[in-house]
């Protein structure tokens, strides 16, 4: 009886499930947090002097205190999202194609080399690929958006702007809200830049005459409208007709804020009105704690100490408005119903049934 042996039965049997090692095998990492990894062997570490900025890229604006709050993490933490580069073989160079910010950034902090991906983007792709980076993202303003944009409208042969919606992968109607900030005046456009207007806000002054588009905007800074108020204003400058004058247009726009004021203060009155009655009523009808809720109230309206003399008087001037008052203000829906149905609902829980 022959022995056999102790030796790898692949040994045995050359050619035949043998095991084959390569020596790409020899250095690949089989812990198991390298399950499902690759390593790119793109991504280097570049030194700042390689690395240029891209003229094409359509971020022309870069907020100081974003960037300041940037390099301050980038000093902690370093650098946590690599940018992406593609290499220039005619300067021998590395040119940005995403995160510029980063970069400026990395160099504000000190940084004398940056993580970086290698890519070969094709010239017609860039300008795409950095839209899709920026143009959906808030932090690129409108005016830039919309310049990059038509770029690339131009660079794809003119193309219809559905297609270019389409291929940055916005909404027809976004694309058109953002290309109408071509229209404004240069002072607008830079106040959309530097973040003092908002581009909600600008949508207001798309379609004045340049008088009136000039006062509303002055009103917008000098009066912090929000995006709604421009938007009304601007329509009752349209319905009013006025002359394409700036001076005119901003005497209009004061005296309708003037007029909306007037309105907000006549019903925020209405309603601390309505709130004493309520107290009032509550008080005399002898709930637990009404009392002292009324002192509340009373003190939150400033209403003066009783005068017997002090309630004549206004008794008399009520008297004389309601003699003077048009039979279709006390129906409902008229501007004396509201406050008049309160005040009898009060006087009768006051005063004892006959």
């Amino acid at each position: 009886m022959s022995s056999v042996s102790a030796v790898p039965k692949s040994s045995q049997i050359p050619g035949k499930g043998r095991r084959r090692f390569t020596v790409d095998a020899l250095f690949t990492d089989h812990r198991p947090q390298a399950v499902g990894v690759e390593d790119l062997p793109t991504a280097k570490e570049i030194r700042m002097e390689r690395i240029e900025a891209d003229p094409e890229q359509p971020r022309r604006t870069f907020d100081p205190d974003r960037l300041d709050e940037l390099a301050a993490s980038i000093q902690r933490e370093g650098v946590l999202q690599p940018i992406a580069v593609r290499y220039d073989h005619d300067r021998d160079v590395y040119v940005v194609v995403h995160g510029e910010r980063r970069l400026r950034a990395a160099r504000q902090a000190g940084l004398v080399a940056i993580p970086a991906i290698v890519r070969e983007v094709p010239h017609d792709r860039r300008l795409v690929q950095q839209l899709m980076e920026n143009i959906v993202r808030d932090d690129l303003n409108a005016v830039d958006r919309a310049a990059a944009l038509r770029t690339l409208k131009t660079q794809l042969g003119d193309a219809p702007w559905e297609a270019v919606a389409e291929m940055v992968g916005i909404r027809r109607s976004r694309l058109f809200q953002l290309i109408g900030t071509e229209k404004l005046s240069d002072q607008v456009r830079d106040d959309i830049r530097g973040g003092r207007l908002s581009e909600k806000q600008s949508r207001a002054l798309q379609g004045l005459p340049s008088g009136h588009q000039e006062a509303l905007h002055d009103a917008i800074i000098r009066h912090e409208l929000s995006a709604e108020e421009a938007m009304r204003a601007a329509r009752e400058l349209k319905r009013a007709g006025l002359a394409d004058d700036m001076k005119i247009a901003s005497a209009f726009i004061d005296a309708l804020r003037a007029e909306q004021e007037a309105a907000a203060s006549e019903g925020d009155a209405l309603s601390q009105a309505a709130g004493l009655f309520a107290a009032i009523e509550a008080a005399a009808s002898g709930e637990r704690g009404s009392a002292d809720a009324l002192v509340v109230a009373a003190r939150t309206a400033k209403a003066p100490a009783f005068d017997g003399d002090r309630l004549r008087a206004e008794v008399l001037a009520l008297a004389r408005t309601l003699a003077r008052t048009p039979a279709d203000e006390l129906l409902p829906g008229g501007a004396a119903y509201m406050p008049l149905s309160m005040l009898r609902g009060t006087l009768d829980v006051l005063l004892p049934a006959d």
